[in-house]
């Protein structure tokens, strides 16, 4: 058989009060008090220099909550409402860190008088359930330690993105708007992706069945990549693919979002790396294996020419079946696309990592929920993971504010239609023209 393939508040406070943390158990040993680490965590959140508010320093607030670390930064003229941060994935690190909002948002939201606060969550790996209840933990922290605020957004990257979607329907009361960017908005979904990528790769490699080796990146990948074209195939360089590496890039960018511009050299940028996302099971939890909820049993891929990988690819089931199934909290949450506030999402025309299929997914669950116009999402061109401006997070921010307190809906981007995400200029309505010369971005044609 083929590699199998793993990656990598009245009564709600009062609810948020009552969230339980797993039991020591789960955590390989005793249950410290609280204001500690759980155990094999250490924290590491070094004092965070006030910023200055209209002359003044703001109030900074750091310390240990619920086994999580956390910072809380308040103006000095606090106007009630409150900014929760989700940070992104940490991978295998046993350190509890926490980061301020990132692209500027931290200065920007203590200049119009909003407060902050940021959670390192309580275990790092890939666990929305953690990041999910040491937030909402946290804004009831926040809420007796500095007071009640009557507003509460949360904007979040990455897994941050995940856990801020899901946070907004395990706490439906708790939150008044969300920022999710380049967020993984399409749940489980992210990791049927990577499982398809090593699947499709090695099925149109033509390589033969084998066990799970222990070489597959230095002695199978290097196959994959000879036997489509791929080995010398770089970001605005010539197309080296064969005919049947440009089937595996056209099946990559239809599984990851569809036609859209950018996408060859998005796929020249990320082909490595998306290689590397594969390894072998290491026998840990769900937060440490995620991939144990992938799985392609349904999955059509296309193009289906010259090779007909629906018939050929190798099929593989969900390892961990009921993780994939339930609607629990669990690490790999997933996500019903339910919103009860307003949403605003950014996401980068040409991320691979966790590619723009998040948003097409995330609006199609809304949609049949009836609630997509709680939903407005928006390209930026850009093939970078969270390569976003100051200015395009803070657009997204102002617009979020102002719809969140009765004003028009913002505008978006059609995630829904291929023929429009496939136009040569999609993506330039909010991509900020100031950054063109920055990042990956000179790889897509000026607007």
């Amino acid at each position: 058989m083929r590699r199998r393939c793993a990656i990598m508040l009245a009564a709600v406070l009062a609810a948020v009060a009552l969230v339980a943390v797993p039991a020591a158990a789960d955590q390989g040993g005793r249950t410290p008090p609280p204001g500690e680490p759980l155990p094999g965590y250490t924290i590491d959140n070094p004092p965070l220099p006030p910023a200055t508010v209209d002359g003044r320093p703001s109030r900074v607030l750091q310390g240990v909550h619920r086994h999580a670390a956390y910072t809380i930064e308040v103006p000095p003229r606090w106007n009630g409402r409150l900014v929760m941060w989700a940070h992104g994935y940490r991978g295998a690190s046993r350190v509890l860190t926490v980061e301020p909002p990132g692209f500027g948002l931290r200065q920007r939201v203590l200049d119009q008088g909003y407060a902050w606060a940021a959670s390192s969550y309580y275990a790092n790996d890939y666990d929305v359930r953690a990041g999910v209840l040491s937030t909402a933990a946290l804004v009831g922290h926040f809420t007796r330690t500095v007071g009640r605020p009557r507003k509460t957004f949360l904007a979040g990257v990455s897994m941050g993105g995940h856990v801020t979607v899901r946070s907004i329907e395990q706490f439906p009361s708790l939150y008044d708007g969300a920022l999710p960017m380049c967020g993984v908005l399409g749940d489980h979904e992210l990791f049927d992706f990577v499982l398809d990528y090593q699947l499709v790769a090695q099925d149109l490699a033509d390589l033969p069945a084998h066990p799970t080796p222990p070489d597959y990146q230095t002695s199978v990948v290097p196959k994959i990549q000879e036997r489509l074209g791929l080995t010398g195939l770089r970001p605005g360089g010539p197309d080296t693919a064969n005919e049947r590496g440009r089937q595996f890039r056209a099946v990559v960018v239809n599984r990851s979002g569809g036609a859209r511009p950018g996408s060859r050299a998005a796929f020249a940028y990320w082909k490595d790396f998306l290689f590397s996302l594969a390894h072998e099971d290491s026998g840990g939890s769900l937060a440490q294996e995620p991939g144990r909820v992938a799985t392609n049993l349904s999955t059509r891929y296309a193009p289906d020419r010259p090779v007909d990988v629906n018939a050929t690819v190798q099929r593989v089931p969900p390892v961990d079946r009921r993780a994939r199934a339930t609607r629990s909290l669990t690490p790999v949450a997933s996500v019903a696309g339910r919103p009860t506030v307003p949403v605003v999402s950014l996401h980068n025309l040409g991320d691979l990592f966790v590619p723009f299929s998040m948003e097409r997914r995330y609006r199609a669950d809304a949609a049949r929920h009836g609630r997509e116009d709680l939903v407005v999402q928006r390209a930026i061109r850009s093939i970078g993971h969270c390569e976003f401006s100051p200015a395009e997070v803070g657009a997204a921010w102002d617009d979020l504010v102002r719809w969140e307190r009765g004003g028009k809906r913002p505008a978006g981007d059609d995630v829904s239609r291929p023929d429009e995400i496939a136009d040569p200029r999609y993506g330039c309505r909010f991509t900020d023209p100031a950054a063109r010369s920055t990042g990956t971005r000179p790889l897509y044609p000026p607007c």
